[in-house]
């Protein structure tokens, strides 16, 4: 395994660079120059909003790619390079069938921000974290003037045992994803973190072999599909430990960063 070939680090966010209080650790933030100085080229990838992730990475937000919203949009210095909007009127047609599932909270994702028609405070608290800039509603159906990438749907104790089943018959048509615990995506049909990967690697000229990836939930499978050097967390799915070629530690045990060294000491040894 020669990982000096590596030109590009894509790694998800929660349950993996993220630690379990949400953190970005302070280790991650000391490789990132050296990262720079062997020409890697770093993409954080997301289901969270654009402006979440760039909140965690604010000191280097303006050095790296970040797929927001699964694969829904990919922007480099703030400059957006590509967007898989869902139709205005699939949004409208899908919300009073979701609004029917059984504590499942709609939130709307926009390029402006996210919408939401719940004012229940818990819920409206904990979505703060993902979702930083935001509007209430009184009903989503009415939405409009903006791009939208995704509907996110949540649930306070399992998104693939209490939502993913009243939705999964739109897999045909949309990108229906159990994101994390507690969420489930359904967006545009092309809208992946593997896509995405895809136009960045040929925008940038860097194979799949020369890419590196880190993920620990579904949403993150297309992405390390498209890596040679696909790495599971320790935390991870089963789902994404049998489609990984490599693992490594848990978010919590800086799992990405132990890579990372070894990446870098690689790096090293050829330069």
């Amino acid at each position: 395994m020669d990982l000096s070939i590596v030109k590009l680090v894509v790694t998800d966010m929660d349950g993996t660079l993220l630690n379990s209080k949400g953190k970005v650790s302070d280790s991650f933030f000391e490789l990132f120059p050296q990262l720079q100085r062997s020409g890697i080229h770093f993409v954080a990838a997301s289901g969270r909003q654009f402006y979440s992730i760039s909140n965690k990475l604010s000191s280097i937000r303006n050095d790296i790619s970040i797929i927001a919203e699964n694969g829904g949009m990919i922007k480099f210095k703030d400059q957006g390079m590509m967007f898989n909007a869902l139709d205005t009127e699939i949004i409208r047609k899908l919300i009073p069938s979701l609004r029917e599932i059984k504590g499942a909270y709609i939130v709307l994702c926009g390029e402006k921000g996210a919408y939401i028609e719940t004012e229940n405070p818990n819920f409206i608290e904990m979505f703060k974290e993902y979702y930083p800039e935001y509007f209430y509603l009184k009903d989503l159906e009415k939405i409009e003037d903006d791009v939208f990438f995704k509907i996110a749907l949540y649930h306070e104790i399992d998104s693939e045992k209490h939502i993913y089943p009243s939705v999964r018959h739109l897999e045909n048509e949309l990108q229906v994803k159990v994101s994390g615990q507690h969420w489930v995506d359904i967006a545009h049909p092309n809208a992946n973190k593997g896509n995405a990967l895809k136009n960045l690697q040929k925008d940038l000229g860097i194979s799949e072999v020369e890419t590196m990836a880190f993920g620990d939930f579904n949403n993150d499978l297309e992405m390390l599909h498209h890596s040679y050097f696909s790495y599971a967390m320790e935390n991870a799915h089963p789902n994404i430990k049998k489609a990984a070629r490599f693992f490594t530690k848990s978010n919590d045990e800086e799992g990405v960063e132990v890579i990372l060294h070894q990446l870098l000491q690689a790096k090293n040894k050829v330069g």
